[in-house]
């Protein structure tokens, strides 16, 4: 008990103190990547994560003390961190794609996060279980240096007139600020500000429910084996790639607000039975619904890059960024909060809760639908009208 409480208190230093480290990095590279280009806002936080696997690797060989590691995580989030590199990704598929291509190609770079992910969930818990720690830390060394050569030397510019500019200035977090409050167009930061709001409910559900599969799956009456938690591991990463499928074909016939609305009622479907399942074929079941639950996501990010110009896409994503290191902390916080609490009388309550709370994200997406066709239909309505002499 006393491991499992230092253990929890280190994991909250650490996560905690990297996000708030990051929060400011990632928010300051990120508006500078618009104007510089998006290569040095790749480069530098690959190196911060290799720099954060080498103190782990000393901190291992050495046997230093624990707080050693949250210097290596605090390192990593200064020069940006995960989130850096996630919002310049993101920011190289805007500034590359079409508009009527950008969904497509931002599921493309989901499902590539839910295929690592699966990979590492896999394979990294194999190799951990038959070599120790240390050798998978050489690996993500290896993998952050290699991302950081070829984002030097291999990787195009995406930024069509790089220039250069000021790294430590406040007039990068200013043009963060500006995306939500700038009043030249009051009706695109509110559509900004409401799909900010719908994706931060989203994920947070999407990583507290991930949270909790392990420990709902090991409990009473599932008690599954660790084949069986390998199995539901995979169906659950799996549904990165189903998504990117379904999207593909849902856009061939719907528009993407309607392509997002379906995969909200996935997710809601799937989380309901989940919260139910007292036997295996239902969990899988529930595994099986939720074939289309990450469609949405790439929807909202899409929309929201449609949303600035492409001198802000830097600073659009950072804030994403931002938004969903938010969503990993309130999701521990919450749903680690309630599963023990509603124990005695509904073990699957935190996923029943999730799929209420994704009402709130459809009925947003919904809203903005009927919010532009009312625009559109007064557009036309005002433009039949006589002129006012007549």
């Amino acid at each position: 008990q006393e491991v499992e409480a230092l253990v929890s208190h280190w994991n909250l230093c650490i996560n905690l103190g990297g996000f708030l480290v990051g929060l400011f990095s990632a928010t300051l590279f990120g508006p500078w990547s618009d104007s510089v280009g998006r290569r040095p806002a790749l480069v530098l936080p690959a190196v911060g994560m290799a720099l954060q696997a080498a103190i782990y690797l000393l901190v291992m060989y050495l046997q230093l003390p624990v707080a050693c590691l949250l210097l290596g995580r605090l390192l990593s989030g200064l020069v940006g961190d995960y989130n850096l590199i996630l919002a310049t990704c993101f920011a190289y598929v805007a500034d590359t794609s079409e508009e009527r291509a950008r969904t497509f190609r931002v599921a493309v770079l989901e499902a590539c996060l839910g295929l690592a992910g699966m990979v590492a969930s896999v394979g990294g818990g194999q190799w951990r279980q038959a070599q120790g720690y240390i050798n998978p830390f050489w690996l993500v060394l290896a993998t952050s240096l290699a991302a950081a050569l070829y984002a030097a030397f291999c990787l195009r510019e995406s930024v069509k007139e790089p220039r250069p500019a000021k790294l430590f200035t406040l007039s990068h977090y200013k043009a963060v600020w500006r995306l939500y409050t700038a009043p030249q167009d009051l009706r695109s930061r509110r559509k900004l500000a409401l799909y900010s709001l719908a994706f931060f409910l989203l994920v947070t559900v999407h990583f507290g429910a991930r949270d909790l599969f392990v420990l709902y799956e090991l409990g009473s009456p599932l008690c599954w084996t660790a084949d069986l938690i390998g199995y539901g591991s995979a169906a659950s990463y799996l549904a990165y790639l189903s998504s990117l499928g379904g999207l593909r074909l849902l856009q061939l016939c719907l528009e993407d607000t309607w392509v997002a609305e379906i995969g909200l009622v996935s997710n809601i479907s799937g989380l309901v039975v989940i919260s139910l399942a007292t036997t295996t074929p239902l969990m899988f079941t529930g595994y099986g619904i939720l074939f289309l639950s990450m469609a949405a996501t790439p929807v909202i990010r899409s929309k929201l890059s449609k949303l600035v110009s492409e001198t802000e896409q830097g600073a659009l994503f950072a804030s994403v960024a931002c938004v969903e290191g938010l969503c990993s902390l309130v999701a521990t916080g919450v749903f680690n909060s309630l599963y023990p609490a509603s124990l005695h009388f509904m073990r699957g309550f935190p996923f029943l809760f999730g799929a209420i709370v994704l009402l709130i994200p459809a009925a947003i997406i919904g809203w903005i639908k009927i919010w532009d066709s009312d625009h559109d239909y007064s557009h036309f309505a005002d433009a039949s009208l006589p002129p006012a002499d007549g």
